[in-house]
């Protein structure tokens, strides 16, 4: 059983209706959908926003669904100039941007007393994620990169700079790096999917509502015929 994550319901809702065979669970006010999806065991679930939502949603489906893996969809906004509006980001690896504990010597974005606190994504389903994407959305660019989480929105220029010198992230957003981080933790397999729908700049606040939808539309076709091929 795969366990899919969205933040937001609009990342989510197109998913829910093409499963079959659907049993609801409610757990921290989370709604899990268990059921079928092109032929596979799936669990869909809205994770609501920010890293500590996504933590506990990932390790709900550790440990009540047993999920053999966990891919997360959503969107981002880009930090890479070469990553346009629209265009899939598949995770190479993923960290924490806001994590600050300089005070004790740390670099910014080191957890204290971890191995690692750059997550690595599985090989395998960033492989097949890309063949999907280049099969179902081929009006678009599909890159394989680095995702910088935090509890913030980016909309300003001069962070976004911070963010590029600091990580030499490709896209910013709010759950992926927690959602890494759960996965790591309990030993499973993990994908972040990110649909671009603003430049994280300062036209982020104009430019998201406008391109969300058809971002979501494009990670919507790539997880669909993801499970398909799984």
């Amino acid at each position: 059983m795969v366990g899919i994550i969205g933040a937001m319901d609009e990342e989510v809702a197109k998913l829910k209706e093409i499963m079959t065979d659907v049993e609801v669970t409610s757990r921290a006010s989370m709604q899990f959908y268990k059921g079928m999806m092109n032929g596979h065991e799936v669990v869909v679930v809205r994770s609501g926003i920010g890293k500590v939502n996504a933590a506990i949603c990932t390790q709900i489906l550790c440990d009540r669904f047993k999920v053999r893996a966990v891919i997360n969809t959503g969107i981002a906004g880009s930090l890479n100039a070469k990553i346009n509006i629209g265009d899939i980001v598949l995770s190479v690896d993923a960290l924490q941007h806001d994590v600050d504990a300089t005070g004790f010597g740390y670099d910014l974005g080191v957890i204290p007393r971890m191995e690692t606190s750059t997550f690595v994504a599985d090989e395998e389903l960033r492989k097949l994620a890309k063949e999907c994407c280049e099969r179902v959305n081929p009006d678009i660019q599909v890159i394989e990169g680095r995702v910088v989480s935090g509890d913030q929105f980016i909309s300003d220029k001069m962070v976004k700079t911070r963010l590029i010198g600091q990580f030499h992230g490709d896209c910013t957003e709010m759950e992926g790096a927690a959602i890494a981080q759960a996965a790591y933790l309990n030993k499973i397999p993990f994908l972040i999917i990110r649909a671009i729908s603003d430049k994280a700049d300062d036209s982020a606040s104009e430019d998201y509502p406008t391109f969300e939808k058809k971002a979501i539309a494009h990670s919507v076709a790539l997880v669909s015929e993801m499970v398909k091929n799984l």
